[in-house]
C-alpha cells in the first residue's frame, strides 16, 4: 500500500511505551496501564525483542514487536494500529509487512506465530487468518 512503511525502532526509544499504551487502550491491553517498573521488567524479559514503527504517509501509525524464540521461531509479541488509523484499510498491509520482517529475523526461522484475544479488534482474527495464520488453540478466561 502506498504510503505505508515499516522501519526499525531502537528499543530505547520512549515512543515504544507511548505507542503500545495508545494502541492497547481500547482493548484493555496490559500495556495501557503498566507502571514504570512493569515496563522495565517487560523490556528485560527478552533482550532480543525487536521493534518496528509502522508509519503512514510519514505519521506514526502503529507498532510491530517480535521476540526470537528457541528453535528459530518468532513470536509477534504485539501488533497494532493507533486508534486514529484503525478502520482505514491498513491492518492487512501492515501485518504483512510485519510478518515478512519476522521471517527475516534469523537465518533459519522455522515458524512465525502470535496470540490474539477476543478483547482485540473484531477484525484481528480475520486479518490473521487472511495472512495464513491458523487457530491453534482457543482458551477462555479473563484479561488476567
Amino acid at each position: 500500500m502506498p504510503g505505508l512503511a515499516l522501519e526499525s525502532l531502537d528499543r530505547s526509544s520512549p515512543a515504544i511505551v507511548d505507542l503500545l499504551a495508545r494502541i492497547g487502550a481500547p482493548y484493555g491491553w496490559r500495556s495501557a496501564s503498566r507502571t514504570e517498573e512493569e515496563w522495565e521488567l517487560w523490556f528485560a524479559e527478552c533482550p532480543d525483542r525487536t521493534f518496528w514503527l509502522l508509519s503512514f504517509e510519514g505519521a506514526p501509525a502503529g507498532l510491530v514487536t517480535c521476540d526470537l524464540q528457541p528453535g528459530e521461531e518468532v513470536e509477534i509479541r504485539s501488533f497494532g494500529l493507533l486508534p486514529e488509523f484503525v478502520g482505514k484499510g491498513l491492518g492487512g498491509y501492515a501485518l504483512t509487512l510485519g510478518i515478512l520482517r519476522a521471517w527475516d529475523l534469523a537465518p533459519a526461522v522455522t515458524r512465525v506465530w502470535l496470540h490474539t484475544s477476543t478483547f482485540d479488534h473484531e477484525n484481528a482474527l480475520p486479518n490473521y487468518h487472511g495472512r495464513g495464520f491458523r487457530t491453534f488453540k482457543t482458551e477462555t478466561g479473563d484479561r488476567g
